[in-house]
């Protein structure tokens, strides 16, 4: 049987769905196994902005994420750049004998995006069909009600780094913030060890 890869995926977008609004960024980190914690590959962070084309682009989400339609226009990739980009970055770093696992913080809506964009453009989607739900998974593990499974109820429980306000909303950043939530719902369930 193989062994998980984790890949901690966060996404901003311009809107609330995909097809009708676009992924405009996308942050990963991965994490291994490995000893009692399971270990945030701190050195190896994706990140990538994508041009917008869908047909909508709700201005509102703006100043959530900083990232204004003009800039992604000037400074973005294509949405194929993208997605040929986090495949090989997902290749890159599956060890030989695992498998890569998608992980969101509320997988639903990230995921939603990334096997949309995947599908939309005829490439197969490295992580298949699946995701791993991090809000989820602290319901089971810490016994959380859903409305409690939030970045801050978790901070309280796990041993988190402390947050660093100017850089949230940040695909990247919140990848790898994500990234010490999961490890920490693993450690706590005692699945750090493979």
């Amino acid at each position: 049987m193989p062994w998980p890869a984790y890949f901690c995926v966060d996404i901003e977008t311009a809107g609330p769905v995909p097809g009708l609004y676009d992924m405009i960024s996308l942050g990963a980190v991965p994490v291994l196994p490995g000893g009692r914690r399971p270990r945030v590959v701190e050195d190896a962070t994706f990140y990538v902005e994508v041009r917008p084309t869908a047909p909508r682009f709700d201005e509102r989400t703006v100043p959530i994420h900083g990232l204004t339609r003009a800039h992604l226009e000037a400074h973005g990739t294509s949405l194929a750049d993208a997605m040929d980009r986090l495949t090989a970055f997902v290749e890159a770093r599956t060890p030989a004998g695992h498998t890569p696992v998608f992980v969101g913080h509320n997988a639903p809506f990230d995921w939603s995006f990334v096997a949309w964009s995947y599908h939309a453009l005829g490439r197969p989607n490295p992580f298949g069909y699946k995701a791993l739900d991090t809000k989820a998974l602290a319901m089971g593990v810490l016994g959380l009600p859903w409305l409690d499974s939030h970045k801050e109820a978790l901070a309280e429980r796990l041993d988190l780094p402390e947050v660093e306000t100017d850089r949230v909303h940040r695909a990247d950043y919140d990848a790898w913030y994500q990234a010490h939530i999961l490890a920490g719902l693993l450690e706590a369930k005692g699945l750090g060890h493979r």
